[in-house]
């Protein structure tokens, strides 16, 4: 398995986990330590999304929620280690992960986009049929019940003494 050497400003993802013990007008200024965290290391933040309070899959330090943040930033690899360091110190961090984040380029975003709209086309396509055969089995039964109609109104014609 080849390594590969982090070019001097990579991308990175940080996914954290505050713990559940702050409420959550507490967890504003730990988000905003973790931020001036990464920007105290020349860090360059672009994108940020908090995932609300969620359940853990196992307890971690005997807690069963935690509060999940997304964070993306711009950092020169050799600083990566330093910010790792920092936040497996801090006590509002339960767990966190840093990755590599591959940006994407406008062709692969097309990519996704097209990708994307011919699945939901396809998806309409497979409601349209299912609603055809909805329909076509709803006619089926009307026609049966026709059919059993049309019989009984025979059997009561050929059953009368008026045919002769």
């Amino acid at each position: 398995m080849s390594k590969t050497k982090p070019s001097p400003i990579s991308h990175y993802e940080l996914l954290y986990i505050i713990s559940n013990e702050y409420t959550e007008k507490e967890l504003n200024p730990i988000i905003e330590k973790v931020k001036n965290l990464i920007k105290d290391n020349e860090g360059n933040i672009t994108y940020g999304e908090e995932w609300g309070k969620k359940r853990l899959a196992y307890p971690i330090k005997n807690s069963n929620f935690g509060y999940y943040n997304l964070l993306e930033f711009d950092l020169e690899g050799k600083k990566l280690s330093k910010i790792d360091r920092l936040l497996t110190m801090m006590k509002e961090v339960l767990r966190h992960q840093i990755v590599i984040k591959k940006k994407k380029t406008a062709l692969e975003i097309n990519k996704e986009k097209i990708i994307s709209e011919k699945i939901a086309a396809k998806k309409i396509a497979e409601e349209k049929t299912n609603e055809e055969k909805e329909n076509k089995e709803k006619t089926k039964n009307t026609d049966k019940i026709n059919l059993d109609d049309l019989d009984k109104k025979l059997d009561k014609i050929l059953n009368t003494d008026d045919l002769l």
